[in-house]
């Protein structure tokens, strides 16, 4: 085998002569003649990070570390204006329940009605005087209805808002007092809720009693309508807190019909709605000034009568009134008598709604 140059010999491959081995793949030139220079890869561009926009500084919020802000939060409970609306949504609650339930707005006036044209009737034969008209009261020309209508009135006032506090059992029995006691307000302010409703209540229901006035010879003069509206509402309030006094721990319905009847029936014959307060014998005489619905029916009475022309004898013996050792007590007296009472035993129910069940 020759070493000569150019005689049969094989040219040298660069890698056997020292230079570096270059291929298509390095060089980026393509071995097939057709094919052109390959194109430059493609880089795709880094995006410009994105900073979010800094926070406005919230009013009220606490700053922690450099940048961190943290909104302020609110908690509930123990402010008036949150007590306010637990009145006003309790409140509220009271008068969907009554005026979704049109048969409790019927069967309410049922029995004031039966005292009032029944009842009143019957007895008006046996009071009405010889030589009088039918049904007057010692021949003075005044119906005995129209004496018992205060009364009525007064009477349903006190049953429907002794009755409504039925509603704190009801809730107390299925447990949704339970849910209204954890919210973050007071319990006073469910108990004064929970009055002012029933209290309302009442005094719509003695509203549609008012209604039937013109039946019984009682004019319906605006100053006494607003004169009794007032005096229906602090009755009301009065025994609305009365009775959820009574049924602050009473956890089932029938306990509570059954001490609601031991008091409702002797403060509505105890009051005067039925008879004059006057001549009564002593013992009789104490436990109608124990009572407190004699206080509000005594002034309803007083307004009705002011409208009705009466002899000074009949005015003697039927606007006598409530009177304390011969002293006849002054309207305002016996008003701010009520409010005192419905203050207090307020109190007394929302200090029994505190203790813990």
């Amino acid at each position: 085998m020759s070493s000569e140059p150019g005689k049969g010999s094989e040219p040298v491959k660069a890698s056997e002569a020292g230079e570096p081995f270059s291929t298509p793949e390095h060089t980026g030139a393509s071995s097939d003649p057709l094919v052109g220079t390959a194109p430059a890869p493609v880089v795709a561009p880094t995006p410009a990070p994105v900073v979010a926009p800094t926070p406005a500084p919230v009013e009220g919020a606490v700053r922690l570390g450099a940048s961190l802000d943290i909104a302020a939060v609110r908690i509930a409970g123990g402010g008036l204006r949150d007590d306010a609306r637990a009145v006003a949504v309790v409140w509220r609650r009271e008068l969907i329940r009554f005026f979704r339930n049109r048969l409790r707005i019927l069967t309410s006036l049922a029995q004031p009605v039966l005292f009032l044209f029944v009842l009143g009737t019957g007895l008006a034969s046996m009071v009405s005087a010889r030589g009088g008209p039918q049904g007057s009261v010692l021949g003075a020309g005044i119906d005995f209805k129209t004496f018992m209508f205060p009364g009525v009135v007064g009477m349903t006032v006190l049953f429907t808002a002794i009755f409504s506090a039925v509603s704190i059992v009801w809730d107390r029995e299925f447990g949704f007092l339970r849910e209204m006691l954890v919210a973050p307000v007071r319990r006073g302010a469910i108990v004064v809720g929970k009055c002012v409703g029933g209290a309302t209540v009442a005094t719509l229901q003695g509203v549609l009693m008012l209604a039937l006035a013109g039946l019984v010879h009682v004019p319906y003069s605006p100053t006494l309508i607003l004169t009794l509206l007032g005096e229906m509402m602090l009755a009301a309030f009065m025994l609305t807190a009365f009775g959820i006094m009574l049924a602050a721990r009473i956890s089932q319905v029938e306990s509570f019909q059954v001490v609601m009847q031991f008091f409702v029936l002797p403060m509505f014959f105890l009051s005067g709605a039925l008879f004059p307060l006057s001549n009564l014998p002593q013992w009789l005489a104490v436990l109608t000034k124990v009572d407190p619905l004699s206080y509000a029916v005594d002034p309803m009475r007083r307004a009705v009568l002011s409208q009705m022309a009466l002899s000074p004898r009949t005015r003697a013996v039927l606007g006598q009134g409530m009177s304390w050792d011969g002293w006849r007590l002054p309207v305002g007296l016996e008003l701010g008598l009520v409010a005192l009472a419905g203050v207090v035993v307020l109190a007394i129910a929302a200090r029994r709604f505190a203790r813990p069940e």
